[in-house]
């Protein structure tokens, strides 16, 4: 058991690690991408499709995997990867369609940049933190108990 519980503490680590790594890779992707082609827009059938809603939808095809199945394991690191890449976008928007007018210029000003890197910055550290929790979790866990007579 305590090999298990071990296991699962460094899977906890490794799956904080690819999501945050691919919410902060996609961030950059996406921002080097608009800076050098700022009026770049995803029109599908009259409708600007903002990376808001395609980080949604990845969330949602990445997001429920890892809710039904709810393991630690290798085989959903896909899953997993698709999650990041999804919230990454839909968190680099967001702080975009609020502080901004939502034009294609505001999405290169300093409220725009800097928002979402705090926002990124804080999904992936509570990733982290939800990874060192589990980490002290089980610790106690395998820490003998002391009974008094």
């Amino acid at each position: 058991m305590t090999d298990k519980l071990e296991a699962g503490s460094r899977e906890a680590g490794k799956s904080a690690l690819l999501l945050g790594g691919a919410m902060v890779v996609t961030f950059a992707l996406l921002r080097a991408w608009l800076h050098f082609s700022p009026n770049a827009d995803l029109n599908v059938g009259g409708y600007n499709l903002h990376h808001l809603f395609t980080g949604l939808l990845l969330v949602v095809i990445g997001g429920i995997p890892l809710a039904v199945f709810r393991h630690t394991e290798r085989r959903l690191y896909p899953a997993l990867l698709v999650f990041g890449v999804g919230l990454g976008m839909a968190l680099d928007e967001w702080v975009y369609l609020i502080a901004t007018d939502g034009s294609n210029a505001s999405y290169l000003t300093p409220v725009s940049l800097w928002g979402a890197v705090v926002v990124i910055g804080l999904a992936c550290a509570y990733a982290c933190a939800l990874a060192l929790w589990e980490r002290a979790r089980i610790k106690r866990i395998k820490r003998p108990s002391v009974t008094r007579t």
